[in-house]
């Protein structure tokens, strides 16, 4: 099966004056179509600016990367902006729900900057949180719903633009350990479904709940339990 994202010695490096960071260094990894890949990684790994890259809101300093086949390395700002869009969700520790707006407004809001017609919207955003389990919920406004239910709504928007990669950055991190568990069954839930989802946590537990574990250190892939035993064993099973 081709892979849905591809990098191919991708680097990244920072300079500010007398001040260079290698926050990449040549990083080479695949994941493919519905695979449940976590990115785990001390503070300062690299595992950020790996997000960033591969959420096309940054680009990389040297190297090549495939989102979906095309090689969104050098694309400008506008074409890297059509290709998020287009391409990716994004759910975030922080859930940037709007306070006054309902959960189906919420989960509306990419196909309202998608330009999508209301009633397609509606019918979108009313799918895709029954999809995550929340359709009762839907008129309901966040600080009507639970840490763990606007982190599903999050969810939500993030796959109601039917994206080919789901991003998904310390999503259980503002969550107690009980609704932690109900989000990461959920994502379990989405790759079984066909979902492809890449998780960028710090937490080993949070990392043993996918069905790939990528470590990163000092800006390098330090281990991949795809090619060879993770290094802690614990989080590879």
């Amino acid at each position: 099966m081709t892979p849905i994202i591809e990098l191919d010695q991708i680097s990244k490096t920072y300079d500010s004056g007398e001040v260079r960071v290698d926050a990449l260094r040549a990083v080479s990894l695949s994941v493919r179509k519905g695979e449940f890949v976590a990115v785990i990684g001390p503070s300062g790994s690299g595992k950020s600016t790996l997000l960033g890259i591969l959420g096309c809101l940054d680009r990389p300093s040297g190297g090549h990367y495939r989102l979906d086949g095309q090689d969104v390395s050098s694309l400008d700002d506008d074409r890297l902006a059509a290709v998020r869009n287009r391409k990716l969700g994004f759910v975030f520790q922080q859930f940037h729900l709007l306070p006054r707006t309902t959960a189906e407004q919420n989960v509306e809001l990419p196909l309202v900057y998608a330009g999508v017609h209301p009633a397609e919207r509606r019918a979108r955003a009313a799918q895709a949180l029954a999809r995550v389990g929340l359709a009762e919920r839907r008129r309901h406004l966040p600080n009507q719903l639970s840490g763990g239910q606007q982190q599903r709504v999050a969810i939500a928007r993030a796959l109601v633009t039917r994206p080919a990669v789901v991003l998904a950055d310390e999503p259980t991190g503002n969550l107690d350990s009980h609704a932690s568990q109900e989000i990461m069954r959920l994502f379990a839930e989405l790759v079984a479904e066909g979902s492809t989802l890449v998780l960028i946590t710090h937490e080993r537990e949070v990392a043993s709940c996918a069905g790939r574990v990528i470590e990163v250190r000092d800006g390098r892939v330090q281990a991949d339990s795809l090619d060879a035993p993770f290094l802690d064993q614990s989080v590879a099973r």
